[in-house]
């Protein structure tokens, strides 16, 4: 955890007042281990037409390549900052948590709900907070790379559903995330949309590279909806999200890719990896090696062609990333005594 971003403008007092309860009623942060990706992805019943300086996205912060925070349940922007602050500080997500908790804005770290999802040392980290005082039904789900939260909800099934569906879903993290908005598309998942015959009111996903700026991730999509007009903002999220990213599996269907594109040998290794680059090899790539815990043990440049010293690494296998501009292609590499 490294990278210190710029501190992004307020919204306006006005807006940001205790009294206004904003809240995102489920939502989920969650990072790609092999890919350095870092995402959010959420939904609310709350009608945003009505509150014009609030973007679709507003309560998720990407950190490209260190983490993501989600701030929701009687939101205020100020916990946000701070949140924000300590992330590029470097505090773990349960560091960040525990602050919050200690210093909350008006003293009522009971009424608030955080899912945060950090690279720790080259590993995933995640952590939580659910308030005792957060509306009903309530609570947060953890996955070594992903928390999921929700407060105003259905029930429990909304939370155990989204955590299926991301699991399960064929893809990359993007692909995920969407997966895991559609596990909560049933009515009244916010419980206040019950009568528009809805899960909520507007939804988002969006994902971050490595390389992308504070602010600015490479991929978002959002939807927004009014009260009473019966529309369900995951089914038009997920038609733009089809316009847009193809989800098929990411391992077999990067083989090609590395066939036609890359030669990634010996496999198995024993000393050296080597990687020739066929296609383009006058145009620098990325190479970046983690071991199955996501923990990343080597990160470099390459053009033409590269030898990486795998000596000191212990026997096991590896997920090699070729990184070239906004694709990314992975293949596993099994390393020998």
């Amino acid at each position: 955890m490294k990278k210190i971003v710029p501190l992004v403008l307020l919204l306006s007092t006005l807006l940001l007042t205790t009294a206004i309860r904003t809240q995102d009623t489920f939502s989920i942060v969650a990072l790609d281990s092999i890919t350095g990706e870092v995402g959010s992805a959420g939904a609310s019943c709350v009608d945003l037409f009505n509150w014009p300086g609030f973007s679709n996205d507003f309560l998720g912060e990407l950190f490209p390549g260190v983490g993501a925070i989600n701030t929701q349940a009687y939101y205020d922007a100020t916990n946000q900052a701070n949140a924000r602050n300590r992330m590029n500080l470097g505090d773990t997500p349960e560091e960040i948590i525990q602050w919050l908790i200690d210093n909350d804005v008006n003293s009522q770290p009971q009424k608030r709900q955080y899912g945060i999802v950090a690279f720790v040392n080259g590993s995933p980290q995640s952590a939580a907070h659910t308030g005792t005082q957060t509306d009903d039904y309530k609570n947060h789900v953890l996955g070594p790379n992903y928390s999921m939260q929700g407060n105003i909800l259905l029930g429990q099934v909304v939370l155990d559903s989204m955590e299926a569906r991301f699991l399960n879903a064929e893809g990359g993290l993007a692909c995920k995330l969407m997966a895991a908005l559609q596990g909560a598309k049933m009515v009244g998942a916010d419980s206040r949309c019950a009568d528009n015959g809805t899960s909520s009111l507007f939804a988002f996903v969006k994902v971050a590279q490595p390389w992308d700026v504070f602010g600015s991730p490479s991929f978002l999509l959002s939807v927004k909806t009014h009260d009473n007009a019966g529309i369900e903002p995951i089914d038009s999220l997920q038609a733009l999200f089809d316009e847009v990213m193809e989800c098929t599996d990411p391992v077999t269907s990067v083989n090609n890719l590395i066939e036609n594109s890359f030669r990634v040998y010996p496999n198995p290794c024993h000393e050296y990896l080597k990687i020739d680059d066929y296609e383009n090899g006058d145009i620098p790539k990325k190479i970046v090696i983690r071991n199955t815990i996501g923990q990343i043990i080597y990160k470099g440049e390459f053009e033409g062609n590269a030898q990486i010293d795998m000596k000191q690494q212990l026997p096991g296998i590896y997920l090699v990333s070729i990184i070239d501009n906004d694709k990314t292609v992975i293949t596993k590499i099994i390393k020998i005594k």
